[in-house]
């Protein structure tokens, strides 16, 4: 099971209790002192960022697998340090990203900084909505990290995946989990929720994600199948899997239970049906496969049920060429408010295209 770190950050006390958590989170990732510190530096500067400039906000630590993941996904996870607010938005997001830019009297680090010592970082903001800033820092420089995603995107690699989850009342695990893998040129995104919540349900959707990282081969109708013999003996999940061929270019769905499911299609958003039952306890008879093509112009959403079941997709054309796990925390974000409190783990995964090369 994966240990999850959600730190509410309303004064500044909470700033150490962001650092604390991404050092801890660094230590179970295996990164050395200097990608610990690195880490640290990034957590407390977003922190301090929430409460300077939002009010207060939302920051979420979690181990998980890069943006672009190799064949067999046999790289290591990396920690993922997502800060989510509901305050004002920034007015110049290209200047607070400049190194040295500070409205308030912050670390002094700055953004640019954040965004030099990441493998990954993403921003997105928007007026009276919020901001959403998400870095992942693994075992190698964040220069470094990237060059390799450049490497290993130049085979046929067109999508790339995120996600955000979201324990249940802070505790340390979730019961939904979200993972991807790889085989050729198969790419299959899962999104699992363990019934319930709590140590079983995550002990059921970890389960299912250990049965994904050895069956990517699979089309997702037969890896449904191997899950369901897999989950046998824990509570059962539900499960969604979205598996992208790059050969053909399309796309391939199958799901069973509550797991929500939306691809974007230029401008409107379409519902991908999965089939009641539970994995590991009642599998249906038949699993129908739904087919669609991919393009640039495709974004799917994959969700467990702790999001509410009215939420309304993102409209921003520019999250298209977001990181795909800023997109998810938008989702979640924007799906929320005090008024409509989370009873349960939430979960957001998201298969996105690649962005196009530059000139």
């Amino acid at each position: 099971m994966a240990r999850l770190w959600d730190v509410p950050v309303h004064d500044s006390t909470r700033v150490r209790d962001a650092r604390v958590a991404a050092e801890e989170a660094a230590a179970l990732a295996g990164l050395d002192e200097r990608r610990t510190a690195a880490a640290a530096l990034v957590a407390s500067e977003l922190a301090t960022n929430l409460l300077k400039h939002a009010g207060g906000g939302q920051l979420l630590v979690d181990l998980v697998a890069p943006a672009t993941v190799g064949e067999g996904r046999d790289g290591d996870d990396v920690v993922q340090i997502a800060a989510v607010d509901h305050g004002p938005g920034m007015p110049d997001v290209g200047a607070a990203l400049r190194d040295g830019f500070s409205t308030a009297d912050s670390l002094g680090a700055g953004l640019g900084t954040c965004v030099r010592l990441a493998d990954d970082f993403g921003l997105h903001s928007a007026p009276g909505r919020g901001t959403v800033a998400l870095a992942r820092i693994g075992t190698t420089s964040g220069r470094a990290g990237r060059a390799a995603a450049a490497s290993d995107g130049a085979q046929r690699c067109t999508a790339r995946a995120g996600g955000v989850n979201i324990p249940f009342a802070g505790a340390a695990y979730s019961g939904d989990t979200w993972a991807w893998v790889r085989a050729g040129d198969r790419l299959t995104l899962m999104l699992a929720d363990g019934l319930g919540h709590g140590p079983q349900a995550a002990h059921a959707s970890t389960a299912a994600a250990q049965v994904l990282a050895h069956s990517a081969h699979l089309s997702p109708a037969e890896l449904l199948r191997r899950l369901d013999t897999g989950l046998r003996g824990t509570r059962g999940a539900a499960v969604a899997l979205a598996q992208l061929d790059a050969d053909t270019g399309r796309l391939t769905f199958a799901g069973i239970g509550n797991i929500g499911a939306r691809l974007r299609e230029g401008d409107t958003w379409r519902h991908l049906l999965s089939r009641p039952g539970i994995v590991g306890v009642h599998r249906p008879a038949t699993l129908p496969e739904t087919r669609l093509p991919w393009g640039p112009d495709r974004l799917l959403v994959l969700h467990s049920d702790g999001l509410p079941s009215r939420w309304v997709p993102p409209s921003d054309p520019g999250l298209l060429l977001a990181d795909p796990a800023v997109v998810a925390a938008v989702t979640v974000r924007d799906a929320g408010s005090a008024a409509r409190p989370v009873r349960d783990d939430t979960a957001v995964a998201v298969l996105a295209p690649n962005p196009p090369e530059a000139p």
